[in-house]
């Protein structure tokens, strides 16, 4: 436990119905003493755990009424005792009643130190410490659920798992190595082979759920392309369902990348309206042509969008040729006016006028990116869990190819740097750096 005690505001900046300012470490509870009055008839040294307290926060200058609340090690988000005053939001309050706790003897927290004291408790994994601030940090549906199954520590017994079958392998190893007359089940090759298999085609199952778990943390990223006056720009307001780009009959109206945010069933998708692909020249247009090209090349899907009422030009077929290594959506507009082509074959034809369609082409641009996702699926959602396990998968690799053919002393060295790679994610061996940068992304006050 830690002898001092930090405190911190733990709520938003700015006017609200309530703030909170927290206390963790040291006597919390004696700070509270010289800070609150009770309204009723039980002392601050008397309050009994978990209990919400009515009284007067006292701070140097003025006072608030308010709630008191003490949580005792280690039945608290610390594990430590930790005391919360519950104030009426306002900068000014909260400042107040903050400062006030400083001059009493608290040390202002750092980043994310709330956290890390509970993960050095023992209260939360480091896995579960980056679920915590992937859910606050998230901005869909789909990210605050992928954080919490971080959170709920599913896959930190994942790689305990895998670390425990690890460890049975290597126990029997090193068993055949100090007793080579003892007649023990593990020395047979093939069948260390085939468990090392086994385990990394898991490991391997999991590393395979990152590609849709980067875009649900990420979002899609999604362009718009085409010539101009194809209505690339109507289309876009059309999926938004508002005026984000400026709509005009003449062509090259857009000469810079707009974009927008949409959330199709919980996941964020953002939208970049790009300038009509065509020669121009237009030294403005033709910066605009540019960073077209350039979204395209690193978009996740492209919209090419083609005028239903007209015939395919030259140009279409330039640039549809140009995305032929893309995952793209052919994407016929204004069919209010009439249809006049059909090749490239449509995979949805629209009228972003009328809004025709829209809303089937939103669940297409889901379909066609989210392969495979459900609400409940468990997603690797972190590049350095990633990472972790392409290092153990590499290690196990090297392991099954190297059986029969080299030592067992050997092959323990590549199951151990597999097994070292998987503490990175359960705790076992992650580093000093490793834990500042996790704890680094949190604000004060968590």
């Amino acid at each position: 436990m830690n002898s001092d005690c930090i405190a911190a505001i733990s709520t938003p900046p700015g006017k609200g119905g309530v703030a909170i300012i927290r206390l963790s470490g040291g006597s919390p509870l004696g700070i509270a003493e010289k800070m609150f009055d009770p309204a009723g008839k039980v002392p601050v040294s008397k309050f009994a755990p978990r209990m919400m307290y009515a009284g007067t926060i006292k701070a140097d200058s003025f006072s608030d009424y308010g709630l008191c609340v003490w949580f005792r090690a280690p039945h608290s988000f610390t594990g430590e005792d930790v005391v919360e005053f519950h104030c009426h939001g306002g900068t000014s309050i909260a400042r107040g009643i903050l400062c006030k706790a400083l001059s009493l003897g608290c040390r202002m927290a750092e980043r994310g130190e709330f956290t890390r004291r509970a993960f050095l408790n023992g209260k939360l994994t480091l896995a579960s410490a980056e679920g915590l601030i992937d859910m606050i940090n998230g901005e869909s549906e789909a990210e605050v659920r992928a954080g919490f199954m971080l959170y709920s520590e599913r896959l930190t017994a994942q790689a305990r798992s895998f670390q425990e079958e690890i460890t049975e392998l290597l126990a029997g190893i090193d068993a055949d190595i100090d007793f080579p007359e003892e007649d023990i089940e593990h020395t047979d090759l093939k069948d260390i082979g085939k468990e090392i298999g086994r385990i990394d085609a898991q490991l391997q199952a999991l590393l395979s759920t990152y590609r849709t778990g980067r875009k649900i943390m990420q979002g899609v990223s999604v362009v718009l392309a085409g010539k101009p006056n194809t209505g690339k720009s109507s289309v876009l307001n059309a999926l938004l369902g508002s005026d984000k780009a400026i709509v005009s009959s003449q062509a090259g109206t857009t000469r810079d990348v707009v974009e927008g945010t949409l959330e199709i069933e919980g996941v964020r998708f953002r939208l970049y309206d790009t300038a009509g692909i065509r020669e121009s020249e237009n030294e403005v247009e033709n910066i605009g042509i540019s960073r077209a090209r350039s979204l395209i090349e690193g978009a996740d899907l492209v919209l090419f969008i083609l005028d239903a009422s007209q015939s395919l030009s030259s140009e279409d077929r330039e640039i549809y040729e140009s995305l032929s290594k893309k995952k793209k959506l052919v994407v016929y507009n204004k069919t209010d006016l009439g249809e006049d082509v059909c090749d490239p074959p449509a995979d949805i034809r629209v009228s972003a006028k009328t809004g025709e369609n829209i809303e089937k082409l939103r669940q297409l641009m889901f379909s066609r990116c989210m392969e495979g996702y459900t609400s409940d699926g468990e997603f690797l959602i972190e590049e350095r869990h990633f990472e972790a396990l392409r290092r153990a998968h590499a290690a196990l690799s090297e392991a099954v190819s190297m059986c029969g053919s080299v030592p067992l002393d050997l092959l323990g060295v590549h199951l151990k740097e597999a097994w070292e790679a998987l503490g990175e994610i359960s705790g076992e061996t992650a580093n000093e750096r490793i834990i500042d940068e996790i704890f680094a992304k949190f604000c004060v006050g968590k």
